[in-house]
């Protein structure tokens, strides 16, 4: 379906763009037609044409990646506010800790997650806010944070994926659970 949507609006794009230049030019070789201010129409005419063209196309995703990285350095990113040692026996085979969420922990976890997805717009394109927590159970307090801002959609429809741009870049930032976790000495 967006295949056939993005190939339909291509080919209106290019009959308009045709048709446009068809009429500017049968306009302009009319011979009581001021070919000075009949080119200047049409060089502003399709000054404008393109320029929204490009901005439905692609300047759309470059404003809304702008509006996200400036998210993501206002708040974005992993942020410890206390770190806890745990025995080896809670690490997998990678080392990494499984800490689940509120909803599946059970009342013997220690230690359980709450995640929150807020949008700033929802649509083509939409922007989230992703706001992951860690917090012990005993005492309600939260360990950590991790923020992450993203932008899905905007491109110009077509028979591709739709991009997407987020911060912080999820490759350079260490696992957030073990961020909080750290390993101590077996039991």
């Amino acid at each position: 379906m967006s295949a056939l949507y993005g190939l339909t609006l291509i080919g209106i794009w290019l009959g308009l763009t045709t048709w446009f230049w068809k009429v500017w030019r049968r306009v302009r070789a009319q011979p009581d037609a001021n070919r000075g201010a009949m080119d200047a129409t049409g060089i502003v005419f399709a000054a404008l044409w393109l320029g929204v063209s490009f901005w439905y196309g692609g300047g759309r995703t470059i404003y809304y990646d702008m509006q996200v990285r400036e998210l993501c350095a206002k708040d974005g990113g992993v942020k410890v506010y206390e770190t806890v040692k745990l025995p080896a026996e809670k690490f997998d085979q990678f080392g990494a800790v499984r800490i689940p969420s509120k909803q599946d922990a059970k009342p013997s976890d220690e230690y359980y997650y709450e995640s929150e997805t807020s949008y700033y717009k929802t649509g083509n394109p939409d922007m989230r806010r992703s706001h992951d927590k860690i917090i012990r159970r005993s005492d309600g307090k939260v360990l950590g944070e991790f923020i992450y801002h993203a932008r899905r959609g905007g491109d110009m429809p077509g028979p591709w994926h739709g991009s997407s741009f987020g911060c912080p870049d999820l490759s350079t930032l260490p696992n957030f659970e073990n961020s909080i976790f750290v390993k101590g000495d077996s039991k």
